[in-house]
């Protein structure tokens, strides 16, 4: 990891999941007296790194939650099984985390990863994302080894391929905007959305979208690597269906946007230097929040993901959507 970003946007990323090993830590949980639980302390990692440059200032909320998959999956050993002298693998199979704080993207991070419990078949970490001692995201995440079972999975929607469909970043560089100029230049992957990219008002339409996306690079055969990206990129714009079905755009001045919290399952390993379909839909918005849910899929129709998001919408200056 470097002390200072990266020219080429992809470097930069991959400079920035490879987080630093700072020491241990021990995590105690005390009881009031007279409870009478038994909550034994427990082994926790600590790690470091720092944050992609924003255009805002304030950390990218994929890229946290992208750190901490790798800090968890840096923890979690192979286990043996007791009669196979081979290890068993645990991928990533859910995550479940809320985020508490915006975060300076100048400031380093630390990630405090609490080793909750290793099972026969299961590992479940909780890593708690830190800047200046106050906690910018808590998220729980588990692990499962490969195992045999029922399968089915959903269709992936008819949609058009990602040849043909204009690049975010073409999109962006015609934007006379500093803000949309450095989205352009530092985004590391490439989306290219099915339906025109939502910067100015619409009509109000479906809450749906559907979003190729890469990395246009081959990686690593480093299936944490892969899933931590994934889960980078289900950030970008899970929001944007709840924004269409009311026409507006993520250039509308009365927008506040910001997530809440975030929830990933992984079913199928994935590749995102190969071509991914990512699609939206928003079931409900209320209260200043909206919903967003999404599959990801690889380009041959497997599924690999699933993804909810509540985030803040609200509008400045306006009660009535």
């Amino acid at each position: 990891m470097t002390e200072a970003p990266l020219d080429y946007p992809i470097d930069d990323l991959l400079d920035v999941l490879d987080l630093r090993r700072e020491g241990s830590t021990t995590i105690r949980v005390t009881s009031p007296e007279g409870l009478g639980e038994d909550l034994a302390d427990s082994q926790g990692d600590v790690f470091s790194a720092r944050s992609q440059p924003m255009p805002h200032g304030r950390v990218f909320g994929g890229q946290v939650i992208a750190q901490c998959l790798i800090a968890a999956g840096r923890t979690v050993e192979p286990v043996e099984d007791g009669t196979d002298p081979a290890p068993l693998d645990r991928p990533i199979h859910s995550m479940h985390g809320y985020f508490l704080r915006a975060g300076d993207a100048d400031r380093p991070l630390r990630f405090l990863v609490e080793r909750m419990r290793d099972g026969r078949s299961f590992s479940a970490r909780r890593v708690h994302a830190v800047q200046d001692g106050r906690i910018l995201m808590s998220i729980i995440m588990s692990f499962q080894e490969q195992a045999g079972g029922l399968e089915h999975q959903i269709a992936m929607p008819d949609v058009p391929g990602p040849d043909g469909l204009r690049s975010d970043r073409q999109v962006l560089e015609q934007v006379p905007h500093p803000v949309a100029q450095e989205t352009a230049r530092r985004r590391p992957v490439e989306l290219r959305h099915v339906e025109p990219l939502l910067l100015g008002p619409t009509e109000p339409g479906p809450g749906e979208q559907s979003v190729w996306l890469r990395i246009a690079r081959e990686l690593p055969q480093d299936p944490l690597l892969h899933a931590a990206i994934l889960a980078y990129a289900s950030d970008y714009v899970l929001l944007e269906p709840v924004l269409r079905r009311h026409g507006l755009g993520w250039g509308d001045p009365r927008l506040r946007p910001a997530s809440l919290d975030h929830s990933m399952w992984f079913h199928r390993p994935a590749r995102v230097d190969d071509w991914v379909l990512y699609t939206q839909s928003s079931p409900s918005a209320q209260s200043g929040r909206g919903l967003g849910t999404g599959h990801m899929f690889a380009a041959d129709g497997t599924l690999l993901a699933t993804v909810g998001q509540e985030g803040m919408v609200r509008l400045k200056g306006s009660a009535d959507h």
